[in-house]
């Protein structure tokens, strides 16, 4: 099954469309040449019959379950695209043709896919419209009524395979009816939509002050880096690693200790690592940074106590076998050098996050207590901060859009909190008119403060209850169906390699 590539598409695909028209400036009149032509040859294309012509251009994006996901004029998926491309006509301009296009063929893409799966998984269901049903429903589309009557004249004036394309595109129609039919059936108990809209209540609003991780103070820093000073010396070191054997390794170095080999010439020539070309140079390095090349405290402690120009033992890696010789002895940090601090800070906030956090913990704990003391907005006032405020909103685990969501009242410090149950309960559990307390949220210690809990009422549920029986439980199953055969194990995407051979010109 080839990778689905739809998330790396959507995010990088404007940064190749600019490589290549910065590498090709006419790409983008090769581009459209291309597309007009690539159009004119899709009017030439044969309607989809059992004899239609062969040795076409192979549009083919994909399949599902093994069959085929082709454009082909007259086809789903080519309806699909022209009526994508009709809805989003004033979308498009000079500036952004070659992304709307993008856009229009993957829209056009998706719905053929689904529209193929469902297909399939009909016909493994054993279902397949009655004849009388397809003829029926032919017999009412508008093309053939004439004073609000079938014609047969109108009806026989298409040849005999548009005929039995369109026979076979209704028959089709009523298959994907039949499914989505038989989806939403088992849907909509009668209780089911009072219980949802009765989760829109209670709903609180919210006052909020944070304090950031990473305002952890550079005294602190200073204070970890005198207390850890081991971790922050500096070294220069060279290294030669050798995966084929410890006594090749041996060898190599008893040449260049003995002088018959230079320790540069024989990194070029032997070692298998990323510092080979730069003769084993690895750079000044902090003390803790040789974790990454040399697993063992004691192996690493035989490194930093090596003088200037000493050689080290072998040292036993996962990958072979290695080296080292001292460029320089270590030596200590200078912890009043800022850009050293700044190497401590980054030490702990990869390593020793938990202190950031504790201080930030601290910090909250004293603006609450401030608040106890005085009152909330007094407190934001005496340590100078920001108060932000969110809500009404009620407990929207997820961000359900039936509701009230957290994201809908752009408050940054919020941002993965939708998904957090301690957000909730701490925000729902703590009592109005009182500080929360300190909740840790991302790079941000949140203090909530509750400021009224209100019911939705009669009308705020029926309002819900509404939407939700009237469209969104509709619209949310067509949305997981369509996940659910996108992402299917069945489904094969091959949507991005076809679109760019055919229609992005290459640079050279």
């Amino acid at each position: 099954m080839a990778s689905k590539k739809t998330p790396v598409e959507k995010n990088s695909l404007k940064s190749e469309f600019l490589h290549r028209f910065k590498a090709n400036p006419f790409v983008f009149i090769g581009t459209i040449f291309i597309l007009i032509l690539v159009i004119a040859a899709f009017v030439l294309v044969p309607a989809i019959v059992p004899n239609a012509e062969k040795n076409q251009t192979d549009l083919t994006f994909g399949a599902y379950d093994k069959v085929p996901i082709t454009y082909v004029p007259g086809n789903y998926f080519a309806r699909s695209y022209d009526m994508v491309a009709q809805n989003r006509q004033n979308q498009i301009d000079p500036n952004n043709f070659q992304f709307a296009a993008y856009q229009i063929w993957r829209e056009a893409f998706e719905m053929a896919a689904v529209h193929t799966a469902i297909l399939q998984e009909m016909k493994q269901s054993g279902y397949t419209a009655p004849a009388d049903t397809v003829d029926r429903e032919v017999a009412r589309l508008p093309q053939f009524q004439e004073n609000g009557r079938f014609s047969s004249v109108l009806y026989n004036r298409l040849d005999s395979n548009a005929r039995l394309t369109l026979w076979r595109q209704v028959q089709d129609s009523i298959a994907g009816e039949h499914f989505y039919s038989d989806v939403m059936g088992l849907l909509k108990p009668t209780a089911e939509a009072s219980f949802i809209a009765k989760m829109n209540s209670p709903q609180r609003s919210f006052d909020m002050v944070s304090f950031s991780v990473d305002s952890y103070p550079d005294s602190e820093a200073a204070a970890y880096a005198e207390e850890h000073a081991d971790l922050f010396r500096t070294v220069h070191l060279s290294k030669i690693t050798i995966n084929s054997s410890e006594r090749e390794a041996r060898q190599i170095l008893s040449s260049i200790q003995d002088g018959s080999s230079s320790f540069e010439d024989a990194a070029k020539a032997h070692s298998q690592d990323s510092y080979a070309e730069k003769g084993g140079d690895m750079g000044i390095r902090l003390a803790h940074e040789l974790t990454q090349e040399v697993a063992e405290d004691a192996d690493r402690e035989k490194l930093l106590s090596l003088g200037k120009g000493e050689y080290s033992e072998l040292i036993k890696l996962d990958s072979g076998w290695a080296f080292f010789r001292a460029e320089d002895a270590v030596q200590n940090a200078d912890f009043g050098d800022s850009s050293v601090i700044e190497k401590v800070r980054s030490y702990i906030r990869e390593f020793e996050r938990g202190r950031m956090e504790d201080w930030s913990i601290g910090e909250a704990r004293a603006f609450i207590s401030l608040a106890g003391e005085f009152d909330f907005n007094e407190a934001v006032y005496q340590r100078g901060i920001e108060k932000q405020s969110f809500g009404p909103l009620p407990v929207n685990y997820g961000n359900v859009d039936l509701y009230a969501t957290l994201s809908s009242f752009s408050v940054q410090e919020l941002s993965g909190s939708h998904v957090d149950e301690n957000f909730w309960r701490t925000a729902f559990s703590t009592p109005v008119n009182t500080p929360s307390e300190p909740l840790v949220q991302g790079a941000n210690v949140l203090v909530l403060y509750p400021t009224e809990e209100t019911d939705a009422g009669e009308s705020g549920f029926e309002s819900i209850e509404s939407i939700f029986s009237s469209y969104w439980l509709s619209y949310m199953t067509e949305q997981m169906i369509r996940s659910h055969f996108l992402n299917s194990k069945k489904m094969e995407d091959r949507f991005f390699e076809t679109f760019f051979r055919y229609f992005m010109p290459q640079s050279n």
